[in-house]
């Protein structure tokens, strides 16, 4: 791309005359969407007063899933700051680090928000990521970015809480390509029976249907914060380390040894996919990193660590020559499973509609129906 540093090694990507890609006019579209200028400001003011009004009767008015790194941990952060009566929720899939443990019980202690700490059978869990690694596809991460968005409706839904605040910014994480990354509960349904040993029992899986009874029945919305502000990672990181007692992790995303894993030993040795790329994209379209610095970090390859890898394997249960048949088997995506895409593709006016309406975020359009399969 002649703007950013996406390349032909993303899926679906596209240029125009000008040699800009795709994912720029996407950032471009929610750049309007979410604009950093007073209008920005007022937009986030009046859902801040939203939210108080709505959870005026009730014990919290909002739900933010902290994980332990910089941005959930700075929602929840900012959400008192704000006034905000915040319900913390931590879905624990057993692979936390110690720094991430240790964050989120700073957080929480110092900011006097309650937590909600929700379990999944590890062995169950483990189950199900054995089955996504052996059905050789890049989004090997699907089954718990699902369940997190599971149990957040599921308990803003017992707490009779209408809104989710999540630490989602296309200004710092990019765009991913719907190939790389596709989320859907029918989709590990099908890989698990497919490919897996054991049912699903503690699971929070969120299907279609669940998306509809939470978000157009029961009215619950998400607010992605960090859209509205002009957000740095390494500013927050300051302000976490002296408000919260905040430790960094190492890397982008290494709160969870599975994620670490993933984006050394799945993604990088096995598809070549360097996730680096869309966000160091994020990064030079804000106008937060230069574009030859960019290009400059993409020529040395993500760094895998031998000592996460063994330990994530032993936990896992599999054996080096196991995983060494993992990584050989030929590459798939999601379109080799059955899905509920076909669905979302019949009711893309809908859902366009609804997210026009604020009733679906608005960012699920682009992602899921904005992209050429």
């Amino acid at each position: 791309c002649s703007r950013c540093v996406s390349d032909t090694t993303i899926p679906d990507i596209r240029f125009d005359e000008h040699g800009t890609c795709n994912f720029c006019h996407i950032h471009d579209t929610l750049d309007e969407q979410f604009p950093l200028d007073e209008r920005g400001k007022q937009r986030l003011d009046q859902i801040v007063e939203r939210i108080r009004r709505d959870g005026r009767a009730r014990k919290y008015d909002c739900i933010v899933g902290v994980s332990g790194g910089t941005d959930s941990t700075f929602c929840l952060y900012m959400a008192k700051k704000l006034g905000l009566r915040p319900l913390a929720v931590h879905f624990d899939n057993g692979w936390n680090s110690e720094e991430s443990v240790s964050n989120i019980r700073n957080a929480v202690r110092k900011l006097g928000v309650d937590l909600e700490w929700i379990r999944v059978d590890f062995e169950e869990f483990c189950d199900i990521q054995r089955s996504f690694l052996k059905a050789s596809v890049p989004d090997a991460e699907t089954p718990t970015d699902l369940a997190i968005h599971a149990v957040l409706y599921r308990t803003a839904a017992e707490n009779d809480v209408k809104w989710i605040i999540n630490g989602m910014n296309f200004r710092t994480e990019g765009i991913q390509p719907l190939k790389w990354s596709y989320t859907d509960g029918r989709y590990v349904l099908s890989v698990q029976e497919q490919l897996g040993r054991r049912p699903l029992v503690t699971y929070p899986n969120l299907t279609i249907p669940d998306m509809i009874n939470y978000s157009l029945v029961k009215g619950i919305k998400t607010v992605p914060l960090l859209a509205y502000m002009n957000y740095s990672k390494e500013e927050t990181k300051e302000i976490l380390k002296r408000e919260v007692d905040w430790t960094d992790y190492g890397g982008h995303h290494f709160e969870s040894l599975y994620t670490r894993f993933v984006i050394t030993d799945i993604l990088w040795k096995k598809f070549r996919i360097d996730k680096r790329k869309v966000q160091l994209s994020a990064a030079v379209r804000s106008g937060k990193l230069a574009r030859d610095v960019a290009l400059e970090i993409l020529k040395t390859p993500p760094n895998g660590d031998p000592e996460v890898t063994r330990i994530v394997l032993e936990k896992i249960g599999f054996t080096e020559e196991e995983f060494g048949e993992i990584l050989s088997l030929p590459p798939k995506t999601f379109l080799d499973y059955p899905t509920s895409y076909p669905l979302m593709r019949a009711l893309r006016w809908p859902i366009r509609l609804a997210c026009s309406l604020n009733l679906v975020p608005k960012i699920f359009y682009e992602k899921y129906l904005g992209a050429r399969t």
